[in-house]
């Protein structure tokens, strides 16, 4: 197990860019698939990014391609979320998230963190 602090999040402009950071304390971080995922208010969570334990293999959701990306330094026990060209429908709670396996169902990952909140005004 793993437990993970997000950190970064903040009230900005449309068209301006946050840089979000998890740091994961616990053992074996390097062999989990870690996730970004977003909770907007009345909505339901979904997936934002998802990472392979090597760092080499990513996926973004298709409607956040070319403005979001993911990385990982297993060194530091970090994932980073990187966004760009932020629009109001960004505002959410970022969570982090891990699992055993490689996964697009956003339930299938544990997160435990309190989130970091992302305000984005027009």
């Amino acid at each position: 197990q793993v437990q993970l602090v997000e950190s970064g999040g903040g009230s900005v402009q449309a068209g301006e860019s946050l840089t979000l950071s998890c740091s994961a304390a616990g053992r074996n971080f390097g062999s989990f698939v870690m996730s970004w995922l977003r909770q907007a208010p009345g909505k339901e969570r979904e997936l934002v990014a998802v990472i392979e334990r090597n760092g080499f293999s990513t996926y973004v959701e298709n409607s956040l391609k070319g403005r979001f990306r993911i990385s990982r330094d297993n060194a530091r026990n970090t994932v980073t979320l990187q966004m760009n060209s932020l629009t109001p429908e960004d505002t959410a709670v970022y969570y982090c998230g891990f699992s055993s396996v490689w996964t697009l169902d956003p339930s299938r990952f544990a997160t435990g963190g309190q989130g970091t909140q992302v305000i984005v005004s027009s």
